[in-house]
């Protein structure tokens, strides 16, 4: 239980529990997904929260190598084959899109990592630069703020006392700076910005637009209480649409009689076809009357520039972007990957690390041997989520053959990565069971999510989001029997 040092009120498990449950939106924040539910964040150790903190600037740092590389490569100034990699699957219209000078030095605003908690620290196990859970990790920094100050109930997510919290800093606050530094970097107020969500992210929408709510009530709020006009919420409007109901007029974009300032790219760009009148809006942006964020441009959304980080051709050039003090801390938590090449080797030469001389021995691996991540690298429907990830210590040796088969087979169109499984450690946490209304401890494995918004070429945390999987599970998501929370720095 918690006590209130000014008033004296005393806030138990099953108070804090309830009242998170019923300042859920009456839609809910996902399409047909629950969790446990944890009256209290996870503590995590200042160590380990230092190190979450300071990762922000080293992945910017290694999206802008990222994106200087690949162009480098364009250009003939590195070699060739890096921008085969990445171009790998796309038609010569989407490279020719990914290689677009309106937006060369444009990178994404908003960074969100996939860590997992192991035994030796914090590994790397995906980059994430178009990510949901943004208005659920908004949401819980919201009912979490609500709960510590002992204003219960919380359903009501107009509650004035908790718009101050979110306007200082946070998830919301962290999310409009960072459209507004896309808008332009030389500090310009943000008008408008729109949150396109495809069809194929749908579920993601109601997050999004109980963001856009939080956002109205807080500038309304925040504008009668302080009147600061520097506030980035205060001059800003969110606004959440399909692809479709944006308006294309030769002075601008427009939503609803409003011009739109900046579009959040909600949709993947394998998914282009799908999207409505996406050459208006690729042709709004070159002509500089909408910006987008993220930028069209794939190959900054390939898994396999964690095995590109790795290659001893490019450490020089990876040393000499990042600084020696960036490079050996990505070191310490990107894991060793390979990519699954199918080009022979000379009769000399090894896979390294793997001590083999063709991809095709993999496949006689042992069981133990093969505890190994398999991932398609990107571009591609299968790319999402958890679909075209696998276990091969955890598949049948015939099933594991034939997906190694088929990357193998599928390397000119979608290349596909490998990594050693990372083993999360067992973390402990407590959730409500709200059928026999008792606080219930839970051992598990954790995926912590940080969310860093970029404003004015600096990478900030806005919050954490931790997932925790019952220990039996292989891959640690969103799931119903998981805890979802936020995670916070031990007080």
């Amino acid at each position: 239980m918690k006590q209130n040092s000014s008033s004296g009120e005393i806030v138990t498990a099953s108070e804090k529990a309830h009242a998170l449950r019923n300042a859920i939106p009456r839609d809910g924040l996902f399409k047909d997904k629950f969790w446990r539910i944890a009256p209290d964040p996870l503590p995590l150790p200042e160590n380990l929260y230092e190190q979450i903190l300071e990762s922000g600037s080293r992945l910017h740092a290694f999206h802008k190598a990222c994106n200087l590389l690949y162009r480098q490569s364009v250009e003939g100034k590195q070699p060739e084959w890096i921008h085969r990699y990445l171009d790998a699957g796309k038609s010569p219209s989407m490279i020719q899109l990914a290689r677009e000078k309106s937006w060369k030095n444009d990178l994404p605003c908003v960074i969100r990592p996939d860590f997992l908690l192991t035994d030796g620290g914090l590994v790397l196990t995906e980059l994430d630069s178009v990510p949901g859970g943004i208005g659920l990790t908004a949401w819980m920094q919201k009912a979490h703020a609500s709960i510590a100050d002992c204003r219960l109930p919380i359903a009501d997510s107009g509650k004035e006392a908790v718009c101050d919290s979110m306007i200082e800093s946070g998830m919301l606050q962290g999310f409009i700076a960072a459209l507004s530094s896309a808008l332009s970097t030389q500090h310009s107020a943000l008008s408008h910005a729109a949150i396109v969500i495809s069809e194929e992210a749908k579920d993601y929408r109601p997050e999004m637009e109980w963001l856009v709510e939080e956002n109205a009530k807080c500038k309304k709020h925040h504008s009668r209480e302080s009147g600061n006009p520097e506030s980035k919420i205060q001059n800003s409007k969110l606004m959440v649409c399909p692809p479709q109901d944006l308006e294309y007029r030769s002075e601008g974009v427009f939503l609803h009689g409003e011009r739109v300032d900046v579009i959040y790219r909600f949709f993947e760009l394998f998914d282009l076809a799908n999207i409505s009148n996406i050459e208006k809006m690729i042709s709004a942006a070159r002509e500089g009357l909408v910006r987008v964020t993220p930028p069209f441009k794939p190959q900054l959304e390939e898994k396999l520039w964690l095995a590109l980080f790795w290659f001893p051709q490019l450490a020089e050039f990876w040393r000499r972007e990042l600084g020696d003090r960036y490079f050996h801390d990505l070191q310490k938590i990107i894991p060793f990957t390979w990519i699954l090449d199918p080009a022979p080797l000379p009769p000399h030469a090894v896979i390294p690390r793997l001590d083999i001389h063709d991809w095709n021995q993999i496949v006689d691996f042992s069981q133990k041997q093969r505890d190994l991540i398999l991932k398609i690298s990107g571009f591609s429907e299968r790319a999402w989520g958890s679909r075209g990830v696998f276990l091969g210590s955890d598949m049948p040796a015939e099933e594991w053959k034939s997906e190694v088969s088929r990357a193998l087979a599928e390397f000119d169109t979608h290349p596909h990565i490998l990594q050693r499984f990372a083993h999360a450690s067992l973390t402990e946490h407590s959730y409500y069971d709200f059928k026999q209304e008792k606080l219930e401890p839970m051992k598990g494995r954790l995926r912590l999510c940080p969310y860093y918004f970029v404003e004015n070429d600096k990478a900030k945390l806005g919050g954490v989001l931790a997932t925790l999987c019952p220990a039996d599970k292989k891959f640690i998501h969103g799931m119903e029997d998981a805890i979802m929370t936020l995670a916070q720095p031990t007080m």
